[in-house]
């Protein structure tokens, strides 16, 4: 009698997870599903919605004829992920906590879980895919064949140990043929919307949920020629490249300040041009907006990368023998992938060089490279420039 090798899925109670979980027991593996809480602060919020995606995880794999347990790794992602979080805000950088949420908790804390369980792999509801170069040996992670929903970007600090216990099952398919799928054998989160909050805290506002943890520190607003105009709130509930709640709005909304500003000749004041953040200056607590979306400001050329991590164990052909290599990179996720050169001169820090100016680089934020469909890593942005 042949043993199914037992496979673990990470059961989220959204579609993609169900539908990846429905695929193998197709495929005939042991399938067993693990539904992950990570967060405790305010379980009873309207928008901690765990409670609401455990049952209908639990209705999923009542479904598809599968056993399902509740783990908790909220101490681990208080530690791993939010307090780095915290860290990184509080310096004025924009972290990802999806991409460390990835690396730290569903690839390792739930990874050492499922083998514990006597998993041969686990397997998740990301649209990426996993393949072995047989001339390498080494373990690939590819995009996912939807590039509307690809998610190598979030995964590129996996390594070769988590890449090769780790299946993607819907990374083959297209998100339209996954709802077709689960609603063809009647899973009950077949039209259940996708998630777009931060990993595991949810949707909410975000510069109220920022407020609980870190202090304000209001200061000025200013524009390129120094004047100030407005004042922020504190610069860690800010991002590069923002528009939107800034409190700064046309020329009527201004007053006497801008009617100062634009009789001295303040560029673009009663245009009606937006305005976005360009840059923040911890050491006088400014914030520095222009108006307009292509203002040189807010273009950069070339970055400065550090905490590199990648995906195949060593940086891209050896670039820190010689000349740069050329490949493609995105600095923000949805992102279309833009073509570059790589140099560096140590595993752990790199820089990249640009065709064409990218727009609002952002620190903290992550530089990920990509040659082809191949996901070959990345780094978190230090700085960037013209």
């Amino acid at each position: 009698m042949t043993v199914k090798q037992r496979i673990v899925v990470g059961l989220s109670g959204g579609v993609d997870s169900a539908v990846s979980a429905y695929l193998l027991k197709q495929q005939g593996y042991e399938v067993i599903g693990i539904f992950m809480k990570n967060w405790e602060d305010d379980d009873d919020s309207e928008y901690c919605s765990s409670n609401i995606d455990f049952v209908d995880a639990a209705a999923v794999a009542d479904v598809i004829g599968i056993e399902i347990e509740h783990v908790n790794f909220a101490a681990e992602y208080r530690d791993r992920v939010f307090a780095e979080f915290l860290r990184e805000y509080q310096a004025g950088r924009t972290p990802n906590p999806d991409i460390l949420c990835n690396a730290e908790i569903k690839f390792k804390a739930f990874l050492d879980h499922a083998m514990r369980l006597g998993a041969e792999k686990i397997a998740t509801g990301h649209y990426a895919r996993v393949r072995l170069n047989a001339a390498t040996g080494r373990h690939e992670l590819l995009k996912g064949l939807d590039p509307s929903k690809d998610q190598s970007y979030f995964l590129h600090r996996l390594n070769q140990a988590q890449l090769a216990k780790t299946l993607f099952p819907v990374g083959e398919l297209h998100k339209t043929e996954v709802r077709r799928i689960a609603t063809e054998i009647g899973l009950p989160n077949a039209k259940k919307k996708d998630s777009t909050g931060i990993c595991f805290i949810g949707e909410r506002p975000f510069r109220d949920f920022l407020n609980r943890y870190i202090s304000k520190e209001p200061g000025p607003i200013k524009d390129e020629k120094g004047r100030t105009i407005a004042q922020h709130v504190g610069l860690s509930f800010y991002t590069l490249g923002q528009r939107q709640g800034l409190g700064i709005g046309g020329l009527k909304a201004r007053g006497a300040a801008l009617k100062a500003a634009q009789a001295q000749g303040l560029r673009g004041v009663g245009e009606h041009e937006p305005w976005f953040v360009a840059r923040k200056d911890m050491d006088t607590n400014t914030l520095w907006v222009v108006q307009g979306h292509d203002h040189p400001w807010l273009l950069s050329r070339t970055l400065e990368a550090a905490d590199a991590s990648w995906c195949a164990g060593v940086p891209p052909t050896d670039a820190t023998a010689g000349a740069p290599v050329r490949l493609a990179a995105k600095t923000r996720y949805r992102q279309t992938d833009a073509a570059c050169s790589f140099s560096s001169d140590a595993s752990d820090h790199f820089s990249l060089r640009f065709d064409d100016p990218q727009w609002a680089v952002t620190p903290g934020q992550s530089a990920v490279l990509y040659d082809g469909d191949v996901c070959l890593g990345g780094g978190v942005i230090a700085g960037a420039r013209d």
